[in-house]
């Protein structure tokens, strides 16, 4: 199994609930994405963030439902319509469990 994690840092603008929509948009391709065998989102509260608020960990069935993942129409419109508007930055880290 693969592991995904992605850590978000948001611009200053954006507002509680484009941020809530996100968290909501992520929790919703566990469904919709095949080999997705867990997807957790949480607010991050570590006291040495550097500013990353949110965090993203998706566990695959392999490399290949990873790769597979990240061009899917649904995960695609989740990046468009609900992080582009609202993302200064992120971090991601991917490891064979």
């Amino acid at each position: 199994m693969i592991e995904h994690i992605v850590l978000f840092k948001f611009k200053d603008e954006a507002t509680t609930k484009q941020i809530e929509a996100l968290t909501n948009g992520l929790r919703g391709m566990a469904t919709t994405i095949p080999g997705i065998v867990r997807l957790v989102v949480r607010e991050n509260k570590s006291s040495h963030s550097m500013g990353y608020t949110l965090g993203l960990v998706v566990r695959f069935t392999d490399w290949a439902a990873l790769e597979a993942y990240l061009p899917h129409p649904v995960h695609q419109a989740v990046v468009t319509n609900l992080l582009s508007p609202i993302h200064e930055d992120l971090v991601a880290f991917d490891y064979e469990i």
